[in-house]
């Protein structure tokens, strides 16, 4: 990614390369970073390099649920409290922070580390559903709640599992959708209200 005038140093452009493959980074952004880097402390930057070098060789999926974690299996597994005849399935370890943060769920989870996307070549195999599949047959498990964002390819992963595993007979549930707390109707979008009258309960 050197410039036009080719007067970029070959690692200063190798450094903006490696960081435009990030989710989310351009090509301005990615500039902006490696310059960064360039201005400050040699230790900042080592520390920064040390840091993912770390995460590359410390950090592991957890052999039970595939969170990731540093001891196997994760803390969360360990935790004798959890119910673990309930299993949330979600797309991603950021999905168990949030999920956490939220206080009021004490299950257990599964994470497929993506969403089936057919446009993208991501199918069945490109998940860890088998890993989910074992577990029911475990026979511990009572219900599955698919914890899927509500799009397109969540829907398409969440109908997926409810075949896959609804001849189990294990229970699969979806989050509810609808209307955040504290929000008003006239900004609400056309598939937040019709799910939210769908999803509609008794006062």
């Amino acid at each position: 990614m050197a410039d036009v005038a080719g007067s970029t140093p070959e690692p200063i452009a190798r450094l903006i390369e490696e960081f435009h493959r990030l989710p989310g980074i351009g090509p301005k952004s990615a500039q902006r970073l490696a310059y960064h880097i360039l201005r400050v402390p040699e230790r900042e930057a080592l520390a920064l390099a040390e840091a993912i070098g770390d995460v590359k060789r410390r950090i592991v999926l957890c052999s039970t649920c595939l969170n990731i974690t540093e001891a196997d299996p994760c803390l969360l597994c360990q935790d004798p409290r959890r119910d673990r005849t309930m299993v949330c399935v979600v797309e991603q370890p950021l999905d168990i922070l949030a999920i956490e943060r939220a206080g009021s769920y004490r299950g257990a989870y599964h994470v497929l580390h993506g969403l089936l996307n057919p446009m993208d070549g991501i199918g069945p195999e490109d998940l860890h559903l088998r890993e989910l599949v074992e577990r029911v047959r475990g026979g511990e498990v009572v219900e599955i709640i698919m914890a899927t964002n509500p799009s397109l390819e969540g829907e398409a992963t969440a109908m997926y599992v409810q075949r896959l595993l609804g001849p189990a007979g294990v229970r699969v549930t979806r989050l509810a959708r609808g209307l955040p707390s504290g929000a008003d109707l006239e900004y609400a979008d056309d598939v937040t209200l019709a799910r939210a009258l769908e999803g509609r309960q008794e006062i």
